[in-house]
């Protein structure tokens, strides 16, 4: 008897926990992959999961500056 754990030999999710689909892009602000990928993100082959995981770092789901507040305010 062994006490091993069964593992799967895939690439896991990017999945952070933070799902909100920015309106604009369509990413997920979370992860950055878009609704499609997210759904299919199961079926995919190790190699295109691979592709994913390495487009991610360059896309931006959303705006990186600060709206509002105290700094965009006018003075005047």
């Amino acid at each position: 008897m062994t006490d091993e754990i069964w593992k799967r030999d895939e690439i896991e999710s990017p999945c952070v926990k933070i799902c909100v689909i920015h309106p604009q892009t369509r990413l997920c602000v979370g992860c950055n992959r878009s609704i499609d990928e997210i759904s299919a993100w199961s079926r995919m082959t190790p190699e295109t999961r691979r592709a994913v995981m390495a487009e991610l770092p360059s896309r931006s789901a959303g705006p990186t500056t600060r709206r509002g507040g105290r700094a965009a305010r006018r003075s005047g």
